[in-house]
């Protein structure tokens, strides 16, 4: 019984902080320049790490500055927090998470980059303007399998995404 009440707790103090994360978007952001956006999207994700319960380990130093592409495997919805948490970055994300309740929000307070994977057009645009942010200096993260996996098995690449970096 002490378990349920604990997860309950947890679940209660997360969707908490998920809702202040979303009014914060929605009533401070517009008002704050990039750099003070990055740092509340890093503070807010830092929080958010231990009321679901983790403890972020990092092990080196993460990137100070960019241009970057950070590349690496999709396991679950944390793993964007856990990058968050260490260093800010974009994300370039399917363009239907806009349309996630919740999530919609919170990734386009983040700044996410959309992409409509079944469009090579939108391939193409979604490329041209990452390059662009590399050029601004953004430090862009990407899931090139495209989709979570249990983290044994790689599943196929979709490389296109990685031509912004080179």
């Amino acid at each position: 019984m002490l378990g349920v009440a604990r997860a309950f707790w947890r679940l209660l103090r997360s969707l908490m902080h998920i809702a202040g994360g979303m009014w914060t978007i929605l009533t401070l952001f517009p008002r704050l320049g990039q750099p003070a956006r990055e740092a509340r999207v890093q503070v807010w994700a830092k929080a958010m790490l231990p009321l679901a319960g983790i403890e972020l380990v990092v092990s080196g130093v993460p990137v100070a500055n960019g241009p970057a592409l950070l590349v690496a495997n999709h396991l679950s919805w944390l793993d964007i927090v856990v990058m968050h948490a260490a260093r800010y970055c974009r994300f370039v994300s399917k363009s239907d998470i806009r349309h996630w309740p919740l999530v919609g929000v919170l990734a386009g307070g983040a700044g996410t980059l959309y992409i409509q994977r079944e469009s090579r057009r939108d391939a193409h645009r979604v490329v041209h303007h990452m390059t662009e942010r590399l050029r601004q200096g953004d430090v862009l993260a990407v899931f090139p399998e495209g989709t979570t996996g249990d983290g044994i098995k790689l599943k196929p690449f979709h490389a296109n995404l990685l031509q912004a970096a080179i």
